[in-house]
């Protein structure tokens, strides 16, 4: 997975009768907190962050000026400063400076009473923000989990915020149906995140679905036949063999563009040409945003269904902060009042991981039905995919607009543990053909209401609540955390003083 790589420096003392005394130290608690964050930031795939350690503590203008400019040739877009003992505040402007101005900043200091690193983290931090750098400061034992947790939190913030900024979202087809929310508002979104789109005619797909290669589709319809077996629905109309070829053909001229654009993430408008004249688009984009299939393991590759960008850049977020899970799409469908929860469905969207989040795609498959699209809706015909997402706990988020300055709605919850009765007829009373999560959250009906931005939402599997308002915080994007947890966040600076 894609990833940018971590400075992490050490603030020391100018004075030589006084650093001399405490390098070796500081040195030893720079890499451990090096050791501490590579061990604490494997992703799903194997890979890991690269950490960068400065050859030396930050104590004169030179020193500053050496360790910035390798940490800057080494790649690093995130610098964490350590604190351990009382530093001299000024030296971080040429190491800051050296090394970029636009990172984020995190201020790590432990608590230790012989040397005041507090008193240098917060002297030195404030310089920064008195200029308008936002940062965060963390203070704690390394030892300490929960101390250990927040920094990691922070560096997967800081990954996804520098790893999108240099994404290019591909856009199939413009946004869908006039849904405006889900429209690429190009200022905002390259002045909070710095990624931008490439828009491409869904004429293009259909030629290069013309050019796939016949042998690989074959490959893959004889798997997702194996995979399901008589869980396939045909209906001799909207669903056979060949109307669920067209939408393997979908997926594999979808993966050959992106790479072949350079798109890291992408949406697909499908409504109104492609559902109503080729097929519709729920397996491609199922396929896309799993970790797997037929030729084995591979990237999730976020693809929203209706070209929602919003979603898209969410889901993108989500999968970093995760370390490469698959992030879900959802309509906001319907509110069970008497379980005060949540209905979430949608045509397309739901990787597969979500039924059983097996990496072996047989455990999920055992679990998804493919339906006949619904003719009503869905012209040209193809598989709907159906099945229930797994429960446990979830975190769902979705990036919005207020008056053209993006936002964040983010909040905790879970897919409910339901007898299967009560999911059946929950499902039917909406479309029990198509995924569904059904989502306990932690605010309220009518919080989720007032300021929830559209009619999709976005999610991943655990609390991820934090790094996302470490995200928010570090773009400028302004977290709207809903529930308990959003009356124990304590705003930054920079939004209390405008």
């Amino acid at each position: 997975m894609r990833n940018t790589p971590i400075g992490i420096a050490m603030m020391n003392d100018e004075r030589p009768h006084v650093w001399s005394l405490t390098e070796e130290l500081n040195m030893q608690i720079v890499n451990r907190w090096a050791e501490a964050i590579r061990a604490g930031l494997k992703n799903v795939d194997g890979s890991g962050a690269d950490v960068v350690v400065g050859s030396e503590t930050i104590k004169s203008v030179r020193t500053a000026q050496k360790v910035g400019e390798e940490l800057r040739r080494a790649g690093c877009r995130s610098i964490v400063m350590c604190y351990n003992v009382w530093n001299f505040p000024y030296l971080v402007w040429p190491f800051v400076n050296s090394l970029g101005r636009d990172i984020p900043i995190l201020s790590l200091s432990n608590n230790n009473g012989q040397y005041p690193g507090n008193v240098g983290l917060l002297a030195t931090d404030g310089g920064l923000r008195q200029a308008g750098v936002r940062t965060h400061r963390i203070v704690g034992e390394m030892d300490d989990p929960a101390c250990r947790q927040k920094v990691l939190d922070w560096c997967r913030a800081a990954q996804a915020v520098t790893t999108i900024r240099n994404e290019v979202y591909g856009l199939y087809g413009g946004h869908s149906m006039g849904m405006e929310t889900g429209y690429f508002h190009m200022v905002p979104t390259i002045k909070a995140l710095g990624c931008t789109t490439g828009q491409i005619d869904q004429l293009l797909l259909v030629k290069t679905m013309e050019q796939v290669d016949e042998v690989e589709v074959e490959k893959a319809f004889q798997w997702l036949g194996k995979m399901l077996g008589d869980r396939i629905l045909y209906d001799g109309k909207m669903l056979t063999p060949e109307t669920l070829k067209t939408q393997l053909r979908l997926y594999i001229a979808m993966k050959t563009l992106n790479e072949l654009y350079g798109f890291d993430f992408c949406g697909l408008k499908g409504q109104r040409e492609l559902t109503e004249h080729v097929c519709l688009g729920d397996v491609p984009e199922m396929m896309m945003n799993d970790p797997y299939d037929w030729n084995g393991p591979k990237e999730p590759t976020v693809c929203a269904t209706e070209a929602d960008a919003n979603a898209a850049i969410t889901m993108q977020l989500l999968k970093y902060v995760s370390g490469g899970l698959p992030a879900l799409f959802m309509d906001v469908r319907l509110y069970l009042p008497e379980l005060d929860a949540w209905d979430w469905c949608n045509s397309g969207n739901h990787s597969s991981w979500y039924a059983n989040q097996s990496f072996d795609p047989a455990d999920n498959y055992g679990k998804i039905t493919f339906h006949p699209a619904l003719e009503f809706y869905f012209k040209a015909g193809g598989a709907s995919v159906e099945f229930n997402a797994k429960p446990g706990p979830m975190t769902f988020a979705r990036l919005g607009l207020w008056d053209d300055k993006p936002f964040m709605a983010i909040m905790k919850g879970a897919s409910m543990d339901l007898d299967e009765a009560t999911r059946k007829e929950i499902n039917a009373s909406t479309d029990p053909t198509w995924p569904h999560v059904h989502a306990k959250l932690t605010c309220s009906f009518e919080q989720f209401l007032s300021v929830f931005p559209c009619n999709h939402v976005m999610g991943t599997v655990g609390d991820q609540v934090r790094a996302l308002t470490y995200l928010c915080e570090i773009t400028g994007i302004t977290p709207v955390v809903l529930g308990p947890e959003g009356a124990d966040r304590m705003p930054p600076i920079w939004e209390l003083v405008r």
